[in-house]
């Protein structure tokens, strides 16, 4: 079904739901009359005919106090894992334990990273949420902070609930925020108003979460959430941001009508949803001004366009493409070392084999395996 309203999520086929960690942990110890009610809500849709997944964090701010771990766990990387470590254990108890007051069974799934970047373990976690949402278990989903680095993660569960969405084809995802949603500069100044529709996260919605605007904050903070709401609109995922500090958040919000949808925009092949997904690319390939305007017309990337190459990638990776400005234009899977993208940069494709001592393959990025920023 195609979702148009804030209304129209609460009767979607399935709905990956967000909650962060400043709304479900106090203190370090749960607010569990919040989560009761959350956790009725959750089993209101399911009984509806809506299959539910839930994201959460929490578990370092639960195992931070139970360790009596400094800065909530955060002191440093190892702190952090080891809170974690500690913390999913209560977190999947919590959770297990507020569906299980509904006669419902919650599923643990933690994932990293690499778990949604490699298209093979993508698949295998699609395949596995497939199974649980048709066995009637409530997935609850979690960065895997005990083995996550600083360098490799998510770092925010707004963009890992739209990945996650992703893989199980949901219709639509619920960010849980403090704040009623998406506003045009900080809610805390004068006149500052909630846009209630975005049709597509364009350069001027990027500016008005940058330009100072603190709503949703968090790990990842409101600009992430524009980031997890691309990731969507792309995959033709319609995603909210709806305020969860209340009782009940999901039906105040539904019901009044409060809060920010992001409309899909189209929607992307399987493979090119998840290439568009990907957050971590091995290295940045820049081209020139006639190459921009030829991979905006839909053409592939050809050495001839590289003026400059950066990373230490293989064959198969995923790349950054930017302009010569500077200005991201797409990423995509190149064809080429790094060693061998600096060896043909700039050459037409009759000069190409002696730098390479093999026939040259048909692009550096094919359009096939790109997708435009």
């Amino acid at each position: 079904m195609a979702i148009t309203t804030l209304s129209g999520l609460g009767e979607a086929n399935r709905l990956v739901v967000k909650v962060g960690s400043a709304l479900l942990i106090e203190q370090g110890k749960a607010r569990a009359n919040w989560l009761a009610t959350l956790a009725r809500e959750l089993a209101a849709l399911r009984k509806r005919g809506t299959a539910v997944i839930v994201v959460s964090s929490g578990a370092i701010a639960l195992g931070a106090a139970k360790l009596g771990l400094p800065r909530g766990g955060r002191g440093s990387l190892a702190d952090a894992q080891a809170a974690a470590s500690v913390g999913q254990v209560e977190l999947a108890r919590l959770w297990s334990d507020a569906f299980e007051a509904h006669g419902l069974v919650a599923a643990q799934m933690l994932v990293t990273i690499d778990d949604l970047e490699d298209r093979r373990r993508y698949l295998n976690a699609s395949a596995t949420l497939e199974r649980l949402l048709d066995a009637g278990a409530i997935p609850v989903v979690n960065e895997n902070d005990s083995v996550a680095t600083e360098e490799i993660r998510f770092g925010d569960n707004d963009r890992l609930a739209a990945r996650v969405a992703q893989a199980a084809q949901a219709e639509g995802v619920l960010l849980l925020s403090d704040v009623d949603g998406f506003y045009d500069r900080d809610p805390a100044q004068d006149g500052a108003e909630l846009i209630e529709t975005v049709e597509g996260v364009t350069p001027e919605i990027i500016a008005m979460a940058t330009g100072g605007s603190k709503s949703g904050l968090g790990s990842g903070g409101m600009l992430a959430k524009l980031q997890a709401a691309r990731i969507a609109e792309r995959a033709g995922i319609a995603l909210a941001i709806i305020n969860g500090t209340h009782e009940a958040p999901i039906s105040r919000a539904l019901d009044a009508a409060r809060g920010t949808l992001f409309l899909p925009q189209g929607e992307e092949s399987a493979r090119k949803a998840w290439l568009s997904g990907r957050l971590a690319p091995a290295g940045v390939l820049t081209v020139d001004a006639g190459c921009t305007e030829a991979l905006a017309n839909g053409a592939s990337l050809l050495a001839a366009g590289l003026t400059e190459i950066a990373g230490d990638f293989r064959r198969g990776d995923l790349v950054a493409i930017h302009g010569a400005k500077g200005e991201r234009l797409g990423q995509g899977l190149v064809e080429y070392t790094s060693e061998e993208c600096r060896a043909i940069l700039g050459l037409r494709e009759d000069m190409q084999a002696e730098k390479l001592g093999y026939a040259p393959r048909a692009a550096v990025v094919h359009r096939d395996h790109m997708v435009r920023a």
